[in-house]
């Protein structure tokens, strides 16, 4: 049977729906899709540039809290209203990463919630 952990910090936003910051079983993370939501206000933060960071930060804080960090991601999915932001993803991506980068999907999506302009999703692979 696999060891099933629910993850959750208040360093990420809280869940505001039916689902867990994260999921750890084995080896494996899954991180549920994170938005540009403050977890001190939980309120959206303006603009693309800010919206991207505050993801990663929060992808950062959730990571962390699994007993990670985005050096341990293996899997991006990036989902952008409008994929004309997509070069902005990566120039920011960049300051977060570093080569071998994870690999990563890029969908453009017609809404997603609280108005988000970009969400993300992953999966971690923590070796013990």
């Amino acid at each position: 049977m696999a060891n099933k952990q629910f993850i959750q910090t208040p360093d990420a936003p809280a869940a505001i729906g039916t689902y867990s910051q994260a999921i750890k079983v084995n080896d494996a993370v899954y991180l549920s899709g994170q938005i540009g939501l403050d977890p001190a206000t939980m309120q959206m933060v303006d603009g693309i540039d800010e919206q991207i960071h505050r993801v990663f930060k929060n992808l950062i804080a959730v990571s962390k809290a699994a007993g990670g960090s985005l050096d341990d991601l293996v899997k991006l999915n990036v989902y952008l209203t409008d994929l004309g932001n997509f070069a902005k993803v990566n120039e920011i991506m960049a300051g977060y990463f570093q080569q071998p980068y994870p690999a990563r999907a890029a969908v453009g999506v017609k809404e997603l919630p609280r108005g988000a302009l970009v969400e993300m999703d992953g999966v971690l692979v923590i070796q013990d």
